[in-house]
């Protein structure tokens, strides 16, 4: 198969920072698009993947899931996109399309494994796969999205994963007009799960561990912000909400959310991958019917049916704009939750 060399930012091992590099990109077949990356956000699990934090990364890596671009080239047998389409790429590039999940359109749940945007085994290079932080991506179009172009196109960049990621827990458990939604943790996730849950007209409580963050996530839109370290706050909300979205990334303690949820209520982990500590005690769930469950990104058809909707209700990320060549800093500054709230990569300082 032929291929083109692309310059893209990538780390050779856990170890070294990321830097310029070449990587190889299949050119286009039948049913695929080129797209030259305008923008890409940065994930937490770029920077899991670039260190190796979860074991099986495959160097050299260039991470990235977040991408925003325009469409370059188009395959002789593509229809559903057009040379200068305004597409977007989140973490899923392929899967096998056969299973029982990718029938239903969770190819997230892809049975045979979903072949991921970075990391996953390019079926037709034999090779990893590699992310966003490069000059251009090819891609099948049945994993491409459209970006609605009355977005900011920057800073709907993490709607490709932070957006999808906490948008379909909330459709799943039907969060409508009228619902009771709390997040857990502002952050990159936190931050969207507020917006798209108001943006679908729920009542939204934030919990923070600091009163710090008040300010912030009312003006994202949260009605109430409720500290999880205050037993008397905890107390006024017991048995109130229907969902909680938790993307707290790092292993913590979720009893205290579940006396917080009303009868058949659920809390749904989306940032933290690993046993719990302490241990959950089912007492509390088995006098509710309480839930405590897990979700991750979402299907294609649920990323542009979220896309859709950020386009008609306007809604983005809020990011903090860098150039390629900042990435290793960006890194430091996100273990540090030193970002409101993603970082967003401006391609263009790759050609510089």
């Amino acid at each position: 198969m032929s291929t083109t060399n692309v310059k893209a930012f990538g780390t050779e091992s856990r170890e070294a920072d990321l830097q310029q590099m070449n990587i190889e990109r299949r050119n286009v077949t039948a049913k695929d698009v080129e797209i030259e990356i305008l923008f890409c956000g940065v994930c937490h699990s770029d920077l899991h993947t670039a260190r190796n934090d979860w074991g099986g990364t495959i160097y050299p890596a260039v991470p990235g899931h977040e991408i925003v671009g325009k469409i370059t080239s188009v395959g002789n047998e593509v229809s559903k996109f057009k040379v200068g389409d305004i597409v977007g790429v989140g973490c899923i590039v392929d899967s096998c399309r056969t299973c029982e999940s990718c029938k239903q359109d969770l190819e997230q749940y892809c049975l045979n494994g979903f072949t991921g945007t970075y990391n996953g085994k390019d079926k037709h290079l034999g090779k990893q796969t590699f992310g966003g932080y490069s000059e251009k991506v090819v891609v099948d179009e049945g994993y491409v999205l459209r970006v609605p172009e009355n977005l900011d196109l920057a800073a709907a960049a993490p709607l490709l994963c932070a957006g999808v990621t906490t948008w379909s827990p909330l459709k799943h458990w039907d969060v409508k007009e009228g619902s009771k939604v709390a997040v857990v943790g502002l952050g990159g996730l936190g931050h969207m799960a507020i917006k798209l849950a108001k943006g679908l007209g729920a009542s939204v409580t934030l919990f923070s561990r600091t009163p710090d963050k008040t300010a912030d996530a009312k003006e994202l839109g949260a009605d109430e912000v409720v500290i999880s370290t205050d037993a008397s706050q905890m107390k006024s909300v017991a048995g109130k909400f229907d969902l909680i979205i938790d993307t707290v990334p790092y292993v913590h303690d979720v009893n205290p959310y579940v006396s917080t949820l009303n009868i058949n209520g659920t809390l749904v982990l989306v940032g933290y991958l690993g046993p719990l500590d302490p241990f959950l005690n089912s007492v509390p769930m088995i006098m509710g019917r309480k839930s405590v469950a897990g979700s991750v990104i979402g299907g294609i058809a649920e990323t542009q049916e979220m896309l859709d909707f950020c386009g008609k209700h306007n809604i983005v990320s809020e990011i903090e704009m860098i150039n390629m060549q900042d990435i290793n800093a960006s890194y430091e500054r996100m273990l540090k939750s030193d970002v409101k709230y993603r970082f967003v990569i401006d391609m263009a300082s790759l050609k510089s």
